[in-house]
């Protein structure tokens, strides 16, 4: 069964850096591209970044580029986000997403974890 388990929320105060981390068990990393969501209170959920199984190609919404930077270990089964400069607004449940692109495509959300930006 495929697991995804997120750590390294938390509060942290505006400017301030926090490095997410994803965590895959179950099955072949690589098959999967890795996406990381967030939803804040009140809003619907959205796509912050996207990694290709390579790790080639990141995308970023538009509000975070130049401050988040999304990578991936393969020997790990890791995917991480990294976010620097950090705003209020950032302030969300961040979702790590894997989608099995290889043989029949399949989607996999972890639990959440917290990210309170605050003075």
């Amino acid at each position: 069964q495929v697991q995804l388990v997120e750590s390294g929320g938390g509060l942290v105060q505006p400017g301030g850096s926090l490095r997410l981390s994803c965590a895959v068990s179950g099955s072949t990393f690589s098959e999967y591209t890795m996406r990381w969501y967030r939803q804040a209170p009140g809003k619907e959920r959205e796509l912050v970044a996207f990694i290709s199984r390579d790790g080639i190609m990141p995308y970023y919404v538009d509000s975070v580029k130049g401050r988040f930077a999304i990578s991936r270990d393969n020997n790990l089964n890791t995917v991480y986000l990294q976010l620097n400069s950090l705003r209020p607004e950032d302030t969300a449940v961040y979702y790590c997403h894997a989608r099995r692109v290889v043989g029949k495509s399949t989607d996999y959300w972890g639990q959440g974890t917290q990210v309170t930006v605050s003075s």
